[in-house]
């Protein structure tokens, strides 16, 4: 129980089966380098790192379910939790309920296998920086580079194309007073963002098939 309190984590045991499974869940702003706000629901970087290495590590660790509800948050170290979840040798699947939003996007696609619930969603738009920051072309360029390798970690995980990615993310018309687009539960999995519509029972089921294939 500290574990699900304190780090959003605990292990699912099938008897029948003899697997195990690790339960990941990504809440609320991605934690960075700096906290978030008091009384913001947050999963922090530096507690979700050290489960990645021991799920890999962890011989009767067989699979990981990533389930996410996420506004989004640090860029940079959303995108290392990513890679450390698509660096797995262990089966993974991911599960979309409410939102992936943001970082959460290459989040989502990070694992062998996604899914998204009906009304679950994803905004896609370019990278955005809160506070002061000096407005000089190396600046914008540094914005550049990060928003290259957010785009390259996505295409590489999921079926979208380029082209539509872009248009996604620039898109004017979709979201009030800002640039980009919001996904609705079928229309990431035709964007070729997520590879399924489906609920906890279908991740599970399927994170079982991946687990059975790779015995």
């Amino acid at each position: 129980m500290d574990e699900i309190k304190e780090y959003g984590q605990t292990d699912l045991n099938n008897n029948s089966r003899h697997k195990k499974i690790h339960l990941l869940n990504i809440i609320g702003e991605i934690e960075g380098h700096e906290n978030v706000a008091s009384g913001t629901k947050a999963t922090k970087y530096e507690h979700v790192l050290p489960q990645l290495a021991q799920v890999e590590d962890d011989a009767e660790t067989d699979g990981l379910l990533v389930i996410l509800n996420t506004v989004g948050g640090d860029v940079e170290c959303g995108l290392a939790i990513a890679e450390m979840i698509s660096g797995l040798s262990k089966p993974t699947v991911s599960l979309v309920l409410g939102g992936s939003h943001s970082i959460g996007v290459p989040l989502a696609v990070s694992t062998d296998y996604s899914f998204i619930v009906k009304t679950g969603t994803m905004v896609i738009h370019p990278v955005r920086m809160n506070g002061l920051f000096i407005g000089v072309p190396q600046t914008y360029d540094y914005f550049k580079k990060i928003q290259e390798r957010i785009n390259s970690f996505i295409l590489d995980h999921c079926d979208i194309k380029e082209q539509k990615l872009m248009e996604l993310m620039m898109e004017t018309e979709v979201m009030t007073k800002d640039v980009g687009s919001i996904l609705v539960g079928k229309e990431a999995v035709n964007e070729g963002i997520i590879n399924e519509i489906g609920s906890l029972k279908d991740a599970i089921k399927k994170l079982y098939e991946l687990i059975d294939k790779k015995s």
